[in-house]
């Protein structure tokens, strides 16, 4: 069996491929990071060192290393404290989970404090585990790094706002620009300047800001990274029923976003706590993430703005990454880690690749990848009851965590899922897609779906039959395509998928040919 091998560009050297033996072959090892930060400390298990990294456990203490902060500028023993015994439960977890290396990196309350060094020495002497203080201009490089991890081809800037700092740096593509700056405009340092009202607050994060902040010089987009950004993300997502319910690659139009902000930068804790879906641990800083949102957009005037879960953390991750690794991607990646041991024939999505390879003429690189991603996850509902498996596939991944795909990519994926295991584009489909999918797109995946459909019939799912097959979709016909000598008996369940691909086509007939 030959794979094709498929570049991006003239220029790229990016391979999109469905490759099935690398997938299967891998010795998924789990790998922990653990954020020091300085209102929460974070402690996430990865199932594995990859391009497209799952969280298997990920937990949160609200330490508040910042606030430990006394006068002096050294840690208070009550946040030492606090800290070690998140630290101690962490590790104690991720010793009983196997994993073999856990990674401690701590931000701007540990680089700040003048005890820092002791509170670094503490967490060693405990647990052998040493952490990394990041300096700003490391924070914000892997931050920024972190989007690159989480998007395809991501490009503008990106803002990670956590508990002590703001960071913003300059994301190209496959690479952190030259522009970074880190800012004393996290979480608890905005609510303290809240104090003195929001005008006096907002005249001093503007200074900062004004003195600070590079402008943004190429794509009119700010990824915006952090737990309050995030928590903005979701009560947006909330209040507007957004069909899909998932913050990372949530867009908003910036004036959007900044009427968001600057609404929930004036409201009281109370009300914050009533927004709905607001996060109820963040209820007395989500005003303050708030405000620093709303002055960042007002200084930087960006066309869109998008949410990423994915910033400093699994940025570190992607930097462990051998350079082969990191230029995989990540949609891709995610669904073939998924889809593929989950088949009953794991080989048989890679034989889908190539029965589609010339399913859509002129396919651009991001439709290809899009359409590999389909046909890894064509067989992820096999298990399911029958009557189910459409419309439970699409709610499934209308919601499932994969990155590197936009709200409207996954969508189509969706929608092509479901029409793979039979499921129509109803009313209530197309209720959901309405915004995403225009009609066009919405055709597409559901003819997609059909052809794979077609093809775990006729085939019965063996990749060396649907190799000696083609599906041309013609102004007259839908043709099925068999090579001369191939013995692939004809059948009431094939004809009948094959009718139903022409009908989602719009051509009149189907029909069974030998070609030469």
């Amino acid at each position: 069996m030959v794979r094709t091998q498929v570049r991006a560009t003239e220029s790229d050297p990016r391979i999109i491929e469905i490759d099935t033996p690398r997938v299967l072959g891998r010795d998924q090892r789990h790998f922990g990071v653990i954020d020091i930060g300085s209102n929460s400390m974070r402690l996430v298990v990865y199932d594995d060192l990859s391009r497209a990294p799952f969280a298997r456990f990920n937990e949160k203490s609200f330490v508040a290393l910042g606030r430990g902060l006394g006068e002096d500028g050294r840690f208070t023993g009550e946040a030492m404290d606090r800290a070690l015994r998140a630290v101690r439960r962490f590790n104690a977890i991720a010793r009983a989970m196997g994993v073999e290396r856990v990674d401690v990196l701590a931000t701007e309350a540990t680089r700040k404090a003048l005890n820092g060094s002791d509170l670094v020495a503490a967490i060693e002497a405990e647990t052998g585990l040493r952490p990394r203080v990041l300096s700003g201009d490391e924070e914000a490089t892997y931050a920024a790094t972190g989007v690159i991890s989480g998007f395809f081809q991501p490009k503008g800037l990106a803002g990670d706002m956590g508990g002590g700092s703001l960071e913003v740096a300059e994301v190209l593509g496959d690479r952190v620009g030259e522009r970074k700056v880190s800012m004393p405009l996290g979480a608890l340092p905005a609510k303290a300047l809240m104090a003195e009202g929001i005008d006096a607050a907002k005249a001093r994060i503007d200074a900062i800001l004004r003195d600070s902040l590079p402008p943004l010089l190429t794509e009119p987009t700010f990824y915006a990274i952090g737990g309050g950004w995030r928590g903005l993300a979701r009560v947006h997502i909330a209040e507007t029923a957004a069909p899909i319910a998932v913050v990372h690659n949530h867009e908003i139009a910036a004036g959007e976003a900044r009427a968001l902000a600057k609404r929930i930068a004036r409201m009281s804790p109370e009300e914050v706590s009533a927004l709905p879906d607001a996060p109820s641990r963040r209820g007395n800083t989500l005003a303050a993430a708030a405000l620093v949102l709303w002055r960042v957009l007002k200084h930087l005037q960006p066309e869109r703005v998008v949410f990423s879960v994915f910033g400093l953390r699994e940025g570190w991750l992607y930097a462990q990454l051998d350079a082969a690794e990191r230029y995989r991607d990540p949609l891709l990646e995610g669904a073939m880690a998924i889809g593929l041991p989950a088949a009953r024939v794991p080989a048989f999505p890679e034989a889908l690749g190539r029965f589609t390879n010339s399913l859509f003429p002129a396919e651009p690189q991001t439709g290809r990848r899009v359409r590999l991603a389909v046909c890894a996850l064509t067989d992820l509902a096999w298990r399911d009851h029958e009557k189910v498996r459409a419309h439970e596939s699409f709610r499934r991944l209308l919601q499932f965590p994969f990155v590197g795909l936009s709200h409207p990519e996954r969508a189509f994926v969706a929608v092509a899922i479901m029409a793979r295991y039979g499921g129509e584009v109803d009313e209530t489909v197309r209720a959901v897609v309405r915004d995403l999918l225009p009609a066009s797109d919405l055709r597409r995946a559901e003819i997609l779906g059909r052809v794979l459909l077609l093809g775990h019939r006729v085939s019965a799912s063996v990749p060396e039959i649907l190799d000696q097959l083609r599906v041309v979709i013609g102004t007259d016909a839908v043709r099925l395509e068999v090579r001369p000598g191939v013995s692939v008996p004809d059948s009431d369940a094939v004809q009948a998928r094959l009718r139903q691909l022409a009908r989602v086509a719009g051509v009149p007939g189907a029909e069974i040919v030998t070609v030469e």
